[in-house]
């Protein structure tokens, strides 16, 4: 029974580190600063880097000493690197923030993956586990969304409150990490411990399984549309003149439809998994097209359009990579899809706020979607081709 409140506490976790009251102004936190949106979206590629270089050392940390340890150790330098955007200023300062934060989201990712996995795995609960990433994914936006309504009118009060708020909150998470049960398979299974054994994870996730190969390539194409969108909605919702305390209850709205997705992802799930991924990265290519080309109130159809998208290929991608893998290399090789994904951010980011600080918005939604477009479809028709699914 104690291992079952794994799901309950994971859930709660999940609550507490994505009820983000920052995240609404976040964009306006640093040009308060003084910050360009090129200087910005370095920082995110920073803050993406530095989540790449640990991504996956951290999943064979957590495969190796226990996914319980890593995540208590995420939670910590999450925390930290808040205290830094707390009392420090200026793009170096907010530099070193978003690298404490990009250790603790490596040390995250993968690990809690696993640790769901792993304890449905030891309670027979296998099946259920799209359908409980979902709910988990699900709580995450439903938790953003309330944050983000509190977070807007936190901010006409001061665009610093909702640091300092961020901050306690992120110290919260702390005590729940340090509850969770270690899954008692992991802890018997015996795991290669040479350095070498990381490097044959990698190679079996991208050389060797033709399956994983793409899905880890397709899930890369979706993450850089997701964080690129979550990005440049702040931007977006300035352009065309919305109200600073309007900002919070559209960012909830948003995080609530990709909530809502999310929450049903399972009933998706059973669809023909080569039409549903083609059709999936099609929308959403032709959702950043048409959102170039509408920049006016009537973007932010499109922009609800990508934050459903998301709430659908999250849970459903990460399943078919953990159905894919063994529990011994689970958190690595979900490691190593997450570092695909930061690094191919990272590399886009500065572009993408170059051109939207010299050019418009609409060029930077326009290179999205080739982008997007052409990896996901290309990894859709590959995993069709290789009779990974039927298309």
């Amino acid at each position: 029974m104690e291992l079952r409140h794994n799901i309950l506490k994971m859930y709660l976790l999940k609550g507490v580190l994505w009820f983000m009251v920052a995240m609404p102004i976040i964009i306006l936190f640093f040009q308060e600063h003084g910050l360009s949106l090129t200087q910005i979206m370095t920082l995110q590629a920073i803050y993406s880097f530095s989540v790449a270089l640990f991504e996956i050392p951290s999943g064979y940390i957590a495969d190796m000493f226990g996914r319980k340890q890593t995540i208590a150790l995420s939670t910590v330098f999450s925390f930290a690197g808040y205290l830094v955007f707390s009392f420090y200023g200026g793009f170096y300062a907010f530099a070193i923030a978003q690298i404490l934060v990009g250790i603790g989201g490596s040390l995250m990712s993968g690990s809690d993956s696993a640790l769901l996995y792993d304890t449905l795995l030891e309670t027979g609960d296998k099946k259920a586990y799209t359908k409980i990433e979902g709910k988990n994914y699900a709580i995450g936006n439903f938790s953003e969304a309330t944050a983000g309504i509190l977070g807007g009118f936190l901010a006409v009060s001061s665009i610093y409150l909702p640091i300092y708020v961020q901050t306690g909150i992120l110290f919260l998470s702390i005590p729940i990490a340090l509850s969770l049960v270690e899954p008692k398979m992991h802890k018997e299974e015996k795991m290669d411990r040479s350095l070498s054994a990381i490097f044959g994870v990698v190679k079996f996730a991208m050389i060797e399984n033709i399956k994983l190969r793409w899905l880890i390539i397709y899930s890369s194409a979706m993450g850089v549309a997701t964080l690129s969108m979550a990005w440049f909605a702040q931007p977006f919702f300035k352009e065309i003149d919305i109200p600073l305390a309007y900002f919070g209850i559209l960012w909830a709205g948003l995080n609530f439809s990709a909530g809502l997705t999310s929450f049903n992802s399972h009933k998706f799930d059973k669809s023909e998994k080569g039409n549903m991924l083609f059709y999936l990265a099609l929308a959403m290519a032709v959702s950043f097209l048409f959102l170039g080309i509408n920049n006016s109130i009537f973007g932010l159809i499109f922009i609800l359009i990508i934050y459903l998208l998301r709430g659908v290929v999250t849970p459903i991608l990460r399943n078919e990579i953990n159905e894919n893998t063994t529990s011994n290399k689970r958190a690595t090789v979900l490691s190593v899809r997450s570092f695909i994904i930061r690094i191919s951010f990272a590399i886009c980011a500065p572009i993408l706020g170059y051109l939207a600080d010299n050019h418009s918005l609409s060029y930077s939604f326009y290179v999205l979607a080739i982008i997007v477009g052409l990896f996901s479809i290309l990894s859709a028709l590959k995993l069709s081709k290789n009779n990974s699914f039927a298309l």
